[in-house]
């Protein structure tokens, strides 16, 4: 009789669990690897992150650090600044009657006719022009510290030393001409040239005063900070 061979089930079980098995075995390095290549890019990702919060925090604190050194720049600016205008108020204040005083009797003398002619009455003590402090604006030019302090008050400060520069070189330009004149030769011509020079700067004075009271409140409010502003009388 032949033969006959019966399958076992122990066989096709130990071939399918070896068929799983070796799926198994191809699978698991597939899938390390992915575990692995996301992990590296989680990993980078964090290391940018990191980097990158590092690097904006760095700008952040050095425009901070600059911001810092402007403001207070300005603020040394402005408090150099008002000490000059202070200066240069007591300045003008000192000498603004004197020269309304002086104009009046030029005019009076050069009015006159040549014979009412009072040489007396012309109480002439010299030009005394006002002497100007602005060592704090050169340096903030030099220093460009203007861009740092609000335009309108950069422009106020600026009118303000326009007119004092102004100012200063009619005096300088008055004391170089009177050098050449003298007034043994012609008295009437030499007081007609200090009366013209009068004329300008008792014009230039009030206005001066002027700008000196409005920009010394505006000042103190920039620098947060309250002093008595003593105002020159007209």
């Amino acid at each position: 009789m032949p033969e006959v061979h019966l399958p076992h089930l122990d066989d096709e079980e130990h071939a399918d669990s070896g068929v799983s098995t070796d799926a198994h075995a191809l699978e698991r390095p597939e899938s390390a690897g992915v575990m692995r290549r996301s992990k590296s890019l989680v990993k980078i990702g964090l290391e940018v992150l990191l980097i990158s919060t590092g690097v904006f925090l760095g700008l952040m604190g050095e425009q901070w650090r600059e911001r810092a050194r402007h403001r207070e720049l300005a603020e040394e600016t402005l408090r150099r600044c008002r000490e000059e205008i202070v200066m240069n108020r007591k300045a003008i204040a000192a000498v603004k009657d004197y020269h309304v005083t002086t104009k009046k009797a030029l005019d009076d003398f050069i009015g006159a006719t040549p014979k009412a002619r009072d040489e007396e009455n012309v109480q002439l003590l010299g030009l005394q022009p006002a002497s100007f402090e602005r060592s704090a604006w050169d340096l903030a030019l030099a220093t460009q510290s203007l861009a740092y302090i609000d335009p309108q008050l950069a422009f106020g400060l600026s009118r303000i030393y326009t007119l004092q520069q102004g100012y200063s070189d009619l005096s300088r330009g008055i004391l170089q001409a009177l050098y050449v004149r003298s007034p043994d030769q012609d008295l009437a011509g030499y007081f007609r040239a200090i009366a013209t020079y009068y004329g300008d700067i008792v014009l230039l004075e009030p206005k001066l005063l002027e700008l000196y009271a409005d920009i010394l409140p505006r000042i103190d409010r920039a620098l947060g900070e309250s002093h008595p502003v003593q105002r020159a009388e007209p």
